[in-house]
Order: C-alpha cells, then sequence, then structure tokens
C-alpha cells in the first residue's frame, strides 16, 4: 500500500447486516404475486445489488414500478423480524471509530431502508457520511457514490477502501480509484466475487483490523 488507510467505506445490505433472508422473500413475495411458482430462491438471489427498478425492468419493464412498490412494501413490513448484523460487525466498526477511522456508507438501498437497518442494528451512530440511491444520480458501479462519500468525509480515493458483498462494489471502487474489499459472507460467494478481483477478501469482518494496521481486540 501507498498511503495509510483512513476511510472505510461499507455497503449495507449483505456487508454489514444480513438482510439476505428479507430481500429474497421480498423478491419471491412480489413475483409471485404477478408469476405464481415460476421463481425459486435461486432464481433471484440474481436480483440482489442492483436498485430494485432496473431488477423489475428485466422482466416487465411496463410493471416495475408496480413491482417496486409491492416489494418496498412487504420488505418494510418484514424488516425487523428478519434482519439481524453479521458476526463482528458492531465491535469492529465500533473498533475503527474509536481508531478514528473515517467511516461511511455506500448503499443502492433508498436513505429510509438504509437508516432502518442502521437503527436496527445500532450501527447509525458510527457513520459520519451514508450515500443511498436518493441521494446520486448513477448507482454503483459508477464512481459517483463512492466519490460523493469521499467528499463529504474530506478523504482521497486512495487512501479510502470500499467494502462490498457484490461486484457492483468492487467495480465502484475501481472506478473510483479506492481499494476494494469483497466478503466471503456474499450471498453470491466468494468464488464470485473474486473473479472481480478485489484488493482483499474478508471471511470476518475483524480482518479489517489487520488490513488497516490496528490491533483486533
Amino acid at each position: 500500500m501507498g498511503k495509510p488507510i483512513t476511510t472505510l467505506l461499507f455497503d449495507l445490505d449483505g456487508t454489514l447486516i444480513d438482510t439476505n433472508e428479507l430481500i429474497v422473500q421480498s423478491f419471491l413475495h412480489t413475483l409471485n404475486h404477478y408469476y405464481p411458482g415460476r421463481y425459486s430462491r435461486e432464481d433471484v438471489l440474481i436480483f440482489n445489488g442492483p436498485p430494485l427498478i432496473d431488477s423489475f425492468s428485466s422482466i416487465d419493464p411496463e410493471r416495475a414500478e408496480e413491482m417496486v412498490a409491492i416489494y418496498r412494501a412487504y420488505n418494510v413490513q418484514q424488516h425487523d423480524s428478519l434482519v439481524k448484523e453479521f458476526p463482528g460487525v458492531f465491535d469492529t466498526i465500533k473498533m475503527l471509530k474509536e481508531h478514528r477511522f473515517k467511516l461511511g456508507i455506500v448503499s443502492t438501498k433508498m436513505k429510509d431502508t438504509v437508516m432502518k437497518g442502521l437503527k436496527l442494528t445500532r450501527l447509525n451512530p458510527f457513520f459520519d457520511a451514508v450515500i443511498t440511491l436518493d441521494d446520486v444520480k448513477r448507482a454503483k458501479p459508477d464512481p459517483e457514490p463512492v466519490e460523493k462519500a469521499l467528499h463529504l468525509l474530506g478523504s482521497a480515493p486512495e487512501e479510502a477502501i470500499m467494502i462490498g458483498d457484490n461486484y457492483h462494489d468492487i467495480q465502484a471502487a475501481k472506478n473510483a480509484g479506492t481499494y476494494s474489499a469483497g466478503v466471503s459472507w456474499s450471498a453470491k460467494g466468494r468464488a464470485f466475487l473474486e473473479k472481480y478481483k478485489p484488493d482483499f477478501m474478508l471471511d470476518h469482518m475483524s480482518d479489517l483490523a489487520k488490513i488497516v494496521g490496528v490491533k483486533a481486540r
């Protein structure tokens, strides 16, 4: 590495908080409404990551907005019963904050959903920048969301890592000029992410401590 890492940017869903079951159930609920029995759990994994409107437009452009509305209503209703943090996330994020690292969220979800997840898992006090789909014109893998977070935090790309569970996160990092890290607990699997050549691969969130040069507790 060149400059020391001062800034860590995180995707939220599937990276810090386990929303995988919520996302799968929300897609199945929505798609079964239109196409009963056509989609399985495995079929909807591909939709985990891109903005909802893109996923539903690929199925039925005419009814995509209607599908998004049904998805979001179910997602909000089931949110608190199905969402939890991944192991080690709270302690690692708290430790990074105590060591004065600058922390940000860069998500393709809407702000209200992101804030709901952060509050539920008590992570919201740790982040000084929260960039969501509401804040940008172009979502990841475009560099805009990462660049916006860096601007808010007063950080340069070469001192930052973007951490995520999807190829959009790794590509957004590369496009913005930051380091990239994948997480092996991604619903798509470690091997899938490794194809996109992240700079680092985390097996546990506490692996970040060694990467940024602090001692994990």
